[in-house]
């Protein structure tokens, strides 16, 4: 039973202070955070432990860095060799030096696994329980093998880090001496007399005189060439590791979509020669818009889904509403537990649905908005948040959602795709006063790419992927809501035509013309 400062305000108890700082802890993936995954899509997590390369698709705070963590958190348990490279840091770098911080983080990490989990004890219980929630249940790894493993990836760390941190194309010169060793050798007769026998021999002794001659040889440094050359060394590695783990390896690389784009497919080219064939399998984590995993040319660079990797898509949208509600409910379950509270103790349905509607869907947004609902609700001395709190509160949570924007997009892009969401905006607001715009599949174009990115970006939301309009036969849409955040809170537009999308009775509304964002040539003239 919660208790209250304020008695019969559970809003205003202890309980609900904790479970808050752990709702604030859960919208950061950590290791430690493992114990509270939910797991977003079925079978999502069965696939990211799999001897398959992957990418996993999903908005930021979608739960694409948790369930890499689970997996290695799994996986590491298992006693299976794992390592984490989390790419965000690299977001600057330039290449071929990105690569080669890539690879430096991702050889650190193999190594870690070597030194540390894959030879602790099991029964270093505080060790295992801390970081995974549970102790593996088959032995540590030969010791001896591990260190000599660890080892090799040291020297190449060593490599790669004289690598990163010297001039590219640097001119530089290499001083060969050729030695040459002429002997010569002189006999010598000997005889030793003794009282019963003469023994004679012979021996021989020599002078070597070494002559040599130099050449002198200029060349430009090239860390290129120098990763081309070691990609058989770096396989060997991971065979070598598959001989001492008895177990294939996994690498998991989150948030690819921070790399630029034009790099990106090099980084996951350069990674799969590597693994392929060569018991290592490839996790990345990235948003789908805003990623080129793949270039076709001869030869092609990348890896192509289908073919060379398959896709996990984590984004549970609001167009599958009911099973999106029902995981969200369910992570808010499982810390609410923790507490000993009950969700409906301090949120009305209508706030639980309102609360979904807010996130778009992601659980992070879900967590963060409903953190600041606590305090509008205890603003207005209430025992439980309601629906408009969670409005006032989703207003209040557009501040971090467009710094999160700027932070995901580079400066040649924020102006564009900025303004066509103010566009879209001030047609849902204005022109179409509705919640909803609708949006024609056939069309492409910069415009639609951006209202994708949007998406990815969760300033828009997709809320139904086939929408018919009665005046335009044969034509299919895509018809998306705008924030929530940006007609709630301080921002409320009185009289708006909200669009109820997730009830049965709702499809009428949709089907208007005038919802229809742009006709079809005024996009591809965009």
């Amino acid at each position: 039973m919660a208790t209250s400062r304020n008695a019969g305000n559970i809003l205003e108890s202890y309980e609900i202070d904790t479970l808050m700082t752990l709702v604030e802890e859960a919208t950061r993936s950590t290791e430690e955070g493992v114990k509270y995954f939910v797991e977003p899509a079925g079978g999502s997590l069965r696939r990211a432990i799999s001897r398959r390369h992957h990418l996993l698709f999903g908005r930021r705070g979608s739960g694409k860095s948790s369930l890499l963590r689970k997996a290695a958190a799994d996986l590491t348990v298992a006693r299976a060799p794992i390592a984490w490279v989390d790419l965000e840091p690299f977001k600057g770098h330039s290449y071929p030096d990105l690569l080669l911080s890539v690879l430096l983080a991702t050889f650190q990490s193999f190594k870690k696994w070597l030194d540390i989990a894959a030879i602790t004890p099991a029964n270093k219980t505080s060790f295992w329980k801390r970081l995974f929630g549970k102790a593996p249940t088959n032995a540590a790894h030969n010791r001896k093998s591990c260190e000599a493993r660890s080892k090799k990836f040291g020297n190449h760390i060593a490599e790669l880090e004289t690598q990163l941190h010297s001039h590219d194309d640097a001119a530089l010169k290499l001083k060969t001496t050729l030695l040459t060793e002429e002997t010569e050798k002189t006999k010598l007769n000997t005889k030793l007399k003794a009282p019963y026998a003469e023994l004679g021999g012979s021996t021989s002794a020599s002078d070597s005189k070494k002559s040599g001659t130099e050449s002198l040889e200029e060349y430009k440094r090239s860390k290129i060439d120098f990763l081309r050359r070691h990609i058989i060394e770096y396989q060997s590695l991971f065979d070598a590791v598959a001989e001492v783990a008895g177990s294939d390896s996994f690498l998991f690389l989150d948030d690819l979509y921070h790399l630029r784009k034009d790099h990106q497919p090099q980084v996951v080219d350069y990674l799969h020669s590597i693994a392929k064939g060569h018991k290592l399998w490839l996790k990345f984590g990235t948003i789908r818009h805003r990623t080129q995993w793949y270039v076709h040319g001869n030869p092609p660079i990348g890896m192509k889904l289908s073919d060379d990797a398959d896709e996990i898509d984590l984004d549970l949208t609001l167009e599958k509403y009911a099973l999106t509600k029902r995981f969200l409910e369910k992570i808010l379950d499982n810390l609410s537990e923790t507490v000993n509270v009950r969700v409906n103790q301090f949120l009305t349905e209508g706030a639980l649905d309102r609360l979904v509607l807010a996130s778009g869907g992601v659980a992070r947004d879900f967590l963060a908005i409903l953190r600041l609902s606590v305090n509008v609700a205890r603003e207005r001395e209430a025992d439980k948040i309601n629906a408009e709190d969670i409005n006032i509160a989703s207003g209040e949570y557009d501040t971090p959602k467009r710094d999160e924007f700027k932070r995901d997009t580079y400066s040649e892009e924020e102006h564009s795709l900025d303004s066509v969401f103010q566009d879209v905006r001030k047609f849902c607001l204005g022109s179409a006063n509705s919640n909803c715009f609708l949006l024609n599949k056939e069309v492409k174009g910069s415009v639609v790419d951006f209202i994708h990115e949007l998406v990815d970006l969760k300033l828009l939301h997709l809320v139904r992927s086939r929408v018919t309009v009665n005046s335009r036969g044969g034509q299919i849409y895509e018809a998306y809501m705008l924030d929530l955040s940006q007609y709630a809170g301080s921002r409320k537009r009185r009289g708006l035509d909200i669009v109820e999308f997730w009830k049965q009775d709702s499809e009428q509304k949709l089907r208007k013309v005038s919802l229809i964002y742009k006709e079809t040539d005024d996009l591809k003239n965009s």
